[in-house]
Protein backbone atom coordinates (compact mmCIF):
# COMPACT_ATOMS: atom_id res chain seq x y z
CA UNK A 1 0.00 0.00 0.00
CA UNK A 2 1.35 3.24 -1.00
CA UNK A 3 1.82 5.90 1.96
CA UNK A 4 0.38 3.25 4.61
CA UNK A 5 0.75 4.96 7.69
CA UNK A 6 1.11 1.88 9.91
CA UNK A 7 4.70 1.34 7.50
CA UNK A 8 7.49 3.12 7.35
CA UNK A 9 7.71 5.98 4.90
CA UNK A 10 9.48 4.61 1.47
CA UNK A 11 10.87 6.71 -1.18
CA UNK A 12 9.54 5.77 -4.12
CA UNK A 13 6.24 5.97 -2.67
CA UNK A 14 6.84 9.42 -1.85
CA UNK A 15 8.53 10.11 -5.14
CA UNK A 16 5.00 8.97 -6.65
CA UNK A 17 3.11 11.27 -4.83
CA UNK A 18 5.37 14.30 -5.42
CA UNK A 19 5.12 13.22 -9.33
CA UNK A 20 1.09 13.25 -9.02
CA UNK A 21 1.48 16.41 -7.83
CA UNK A 22 3.40 18.02 -10.19
CA UNK A 23 1.32 16.85 -13.00
CA UNK A 24 -1.80 18.11 -11.31
CA UNK A 25 -0.03 21.68 -10.86
CA UNK A 26 0.94 21.51 -14.37
CA UNK A 27 -2.31 20.80 -15.83
CA UNK A 28 -3.22 23.48 -13.91
CA UNK A 29 -1.07 26.29 -14.69
CA UNK A 30 -1.84 24.84 -18.48
CA UNK A 31 -5.63 25.31 -17.67
CA UNK A 32 -5.15 28.95 -16.19
CA UNK A 33 -3.04 29.73 -19.38
CA UNK A 34 -6.02 28.57 -21.62
CA UNK A 35 -8.60 30.67 -19.85
CA UNK A 36 -6.84 33.85 -18.64
CA UNK A 37 -3.62 33.83 -21.23
CA UNK A 38 -4.55 37.27 -22.05
CA UNK A 39 -5.00 39.29 -19.12
CA UNK A 40 -2.13 36.92 -17.17
CA UNK A 41 0.59 39.12 -15.85
CA UNK A 42 4.45 37.60 -16.75
CA UNK A 43 5.30 37.19 -13.38
CA UNK A 44 7.92 35.01 -12.30
CA UNK A 45 5.94 33.72 -9.41
CA UNK A 46 2.75 33.71 -10.66
CA UNK A 47 2.63 29.87 -10.61
CA UNK A 48 4.49 29.01 -7.25
CA UNK A 49 2.09 28.45 -5.25
CA UNK A 50 2.23 31.44 -3.39
CA UNK A 51 -1.10 33.43 -2.66
CA UNK A 52 -2.41 36.99 -2.60
CA UNK A 53 -5.02 39.23 -1.77
CA UNK A 54 -7.64 40.31 -4.24
CA UNK A 55 -6.15 43.04 -5.06
CA UNK A 56 -2.83 41.29 -5.74
CA UNK A 57 -4.76 39.12 -7.47
CA UNK A 58 -6.52 40.96 -9.73
CA UNK A 59 -3.24 43.10 -10.75
CA UNK A 60 -1.87 39.76 -11.55
CA UNK A 61 -5.16 39.02 -13.97
CA UNK A 62 -5.96 35.76 -11.89
CA UNK A 63 -9.16 37.44 -11.68
CA UNK A 64 -11.43 40.01 -13.09
CA UNK A 65 -12.87 41.99 -9.83
CA UNK A 66 -13.23 42.62 -6.53
CA UNK A 67 -16.60 41.97 -4.84
CA UNK A 68 -18.88 40.08 -2.96
CA UNK A 69 -21.20 37.29 -4.83
CA UNK A 70 -24.76 39.13 -4.52
CA UNK A 71 -22.97 42.84 -5.99
CA UNK A 72 -20.96 41.20 -8.38
CA UNK A 73 -23.84 39.05 -9.64
CA UNK A 74 -26.97 41.70 -9.51
CA UNK A 75 -23.90 43.80 -11.80
CA UNK A 76 -23.80 41.32 -14.29
CA UNK A 77 -27.53 40.34 -14.46
CA UNK A 78 -29.54 43.12 -13.24
CA UNK A 79 -30.91 44.25 -9.76
CA UNK A 80 -33.55 42.22 -10.51
CA UNK A 81 -31.54 38.86 -9.81
CA UNK A 82 -32.63 36.84 -6.93
CA UNK A 83 -30.13 34.49 -5.39
CA UNK A 84 -31.32 31.56 -3.53
CA UNK A 85 -29.44 30.38 -0.93
CA UNK A 86 -28.76 26.15 -1.33
CA UNK A 87 -27.99 24.08 2.07
CA UNK A 88 -27.06 20.49 2.54
CA UNK A 89 -29.89 18.17 2.87
CA UNK A 90 -31.47 17.69 5.97
CA UNK A 91 -31.35 14.08 7.13
CA UNK A 92 -34.84 12.28 7.83
CA UNK A 93 -35.07 12.27 11.18
CA UNK A 94 -33.93 16.49 10.95
CA UNK A 95 -36.90 17.08 8.23
CA UNK A 96 -39.29 16.58 11.06
CA UNK A 97 -40.27 19.87 13.09
CA UNK A 98 -42.07 18.03 16.42
CA UNK A 99 -41.79 14.87 17.96
CA UNK A 100 -44.40 13.36 20.04
CA UNK A 101 -46.62 16.50 18.86
CA UNK A 102 -43.67 18.55 20.61
CA UNK A 103 -43.08 22.04 18.54
CA UNK A 104 -39.26 21.80 18.84
CA UNK A 105 -38.55 25.14 16.72
CA UNK A 106 -40.35 26.41 19.25
CA UNK A 107 -39.20 24.86 22.14
CA UNK A 108 -36.05 25.21 23.85
CA UNK A 109 -35.42 21.92 24.21
CA UNK A 110 -34.68 22.08 20.42
CA UNK A 111 -30.74 22.29 20.89
CA UNK A 112 -30.73 19.28 22.76
CA UNK A 113 -32.86 17.34 20.26
CA UNK A 114 -30.81 18.16 17.73
CA UNK A 115 -27.38 17.50 19.77
CA UNK A 116 -29.37 13.97 20.35
CA UNK A 117 -30.63 13.26 16.68
CA UNK A 118 -26.73 14.36 15.16
CA UNK A 119 -25.49 12.17 17.50
CA UNK A 120 -27.85 9.28 16.81
CA UNK A 121 -26.73 10.09 12.95
CA UNK A 122 -23.17 10.00 13.39
CA UNK A 123 -23.05 6.28 15.12
CA UNK A 124 -25.91 5.14 11.99
CA UNK A 125 -22.70 6.22 9.96
CA UNK A 126 -20.05 4.82 11.69
CA UNK A 127 -21.82 1.62 12.16
CA UNK A 128 -22.16 1.22 8.20
CA UNK A 129 -18.28 0.43 8.52
CA UNK A 130 -18.69 -1.85 11.28
CA UNK A 131 -17.08 0.61 13.66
Amino acid sequence: MVLDPFQPEREEDVAHLKALQQEVHETFIEMVKLRRGDVLSAAPDLFSGLFWTGRTARDLGLVDQIGDLRTVMRARFGKETELKLIGGQRSLLRRRSGVGGVDLAASPLRGLADEALAAVEERLIWARYGL
